[in-house]
């Protein structure tokens, strides 16, 4: 997925971290632990340091990976866009990023997990973003 793209850690100054998303359990199938620890290179950073992407929409993405005892790293992840500090978010934008970095992980992902398995779940479920012919069409 060409719209998503892993970056080096940006300026903060004038930026905030607003909460989008969290998942909990990344490990609930291993290929989905296996794709952040090699995209981020979470072997060797462990929690020293969180994973940047950029979005369609030019917001910056953070990701937090989580660990937690007894489990494998990382057991969880947090997504937080980075708007200037007095910005507001729009939502639909938020939206249409979330499912395009849902896409960029599932093609990173592969294997029985399919883009296409993913925007057929999404029409299905009728989520905007799915629905949207910009973000299905690459």
């Amino acid at each position: 997925m060409a719209d998503v793209n892993k970056i080096d850690a940006p300026a903060l100054a004038g930026k905030r971290r607003a909460f989008v998303l969290a998942e909990d359990r990344v490990g609930h199938y291993p290929e989905f632990r296996a794709f952040f620890s090699r995209t981020f290179d979470l072997d060797r950073n462990g929690l020293a340091e969180p994973g940047y992407i950029s979005s369609p929409s030019g917001l910056v993405y953070v990701l937090v990976f989580i660990g937690r005892s007894g489990e494998p790293f990382p057991a969880g992840v947090e997504i937080y866009a980075l708007p200037d500090a007095l910005e507001p978010l729009e939502d639909a934008a938020v939206d249409r990023d979330l499912w395009t970095i849902l896409r960029w992980m599932i093609a990173g992902v592969g294997g029985e997990w399919t883009v296409e398995k993913l925007e057929q779940t999404g029409l299905l479920l009728r989520i905007p973003a799915a629905l949207d012919d910009n973000v299905r069409n690459d």
